[in-house]
């Protein structure tokens, strides 16, 4: 997750960028036949499926209003050893932040059977953030500007490429979004309405073992005075258990 300044037809936009991709080396403990599956994205719920009965871009809504509600200070996206990926999780699925840009290194326990969904790399625009935005249309035109600037994004399971990311991008519909105080968007705090657009990796539950999780993306804004690139890079040594 990163802020970043935007300029657009010389108005301010300030977005949120979260960019993750997850790099997953197999360990010698975990079965190798979910590793043979992940060869053809078999582990991964179709973009077009309605896991636990909600399709994707809801699920991107659940996964923005729960990065987006965190405050900065325990928020997964800023935590440098693992110990906030715990941080409001709830449900059948569990979410995982990337960074603000940089590196960082990280533990974390997944419990068996929960899905996990995370974006190798996406954006979200919303009124508080970006006061020059008024309608609806506004805001989808700005996560899609943004999320045309990826560059590189790179999702790995058990050491087996993800293939087609393209193909797992997708725009939310319009919804809600709560600020606390000391949010990482630098927003004013209180309820607001947003857009996301984003590539995503949705994982069927994985085994029981231990999992090494690399990810890496990058995004590059070629503006009027300049250029703005981020880049992140983080490593989860997580168990699922």
């Amino acid at each position: 997750m990163s802020m970043k300044n935007k300029s657009e037809n010389g108005q301010q936009i300030i977005p949120v960028i979260v960019v993750l991709g997850v790099l997953l080396i197999v360990s010698a403990v975990i079965p190798h036949a979910w590793a043979q599956t992940s060869s053809n994205n078999a582990g991964i719920f179709p973009v077009d499926s309605k896991p636990y009965g909600i399709s994707y871009p809801d699920w991107t809504v659940k996964w923005w209003q729960w990065a987006d509600s965190i405050p900065t200070p325990l928020n997964p996206a800023s935590d440098k050893t693992g110990q906030n990926c715990a941080q409001s999780q709830s449900g059948p699925v569990w979410f995982l932040a990337g960074t603000f840009g940089g590196k960082a290194e990280r533990t974390c326990t997944i419990p068996s059977g929960k899905a996990i969904l995370f974006p190798p790399i996406n954006t979200e625009c919303s009124y508080k953030e970006n006061p020059t935005l008024k309608t609806e249309s506004d805001l989808r035109a700005c996560a899609k500007h943004l999320q045309d600037e990826t560059t590189q994004m790179q999702v790995t399971v058990d050491g087996v490429p993800i293939q087609n990311l393209q193909v797992y991008r997708v725009q939310s519909p319009l919804f809600n979004l709560t600020f606390p105080s000391n949010n990482a968007a630098g927003a004013s705090a209180g309820t607001t309405q947003a857009v996301a657009d984003g590539n995503w990796v949705f994982l069927k539950p994985l085994p029981p073992g231990k999992h090494e999780l690399h990810f890496s993306g990058a995004s590059v804004d070629f503006t009027s005075t300049g250029t703005n690139a981020f880049a992140t890079d983080a490593t989860y040594h997580i168990t699922v258990k």
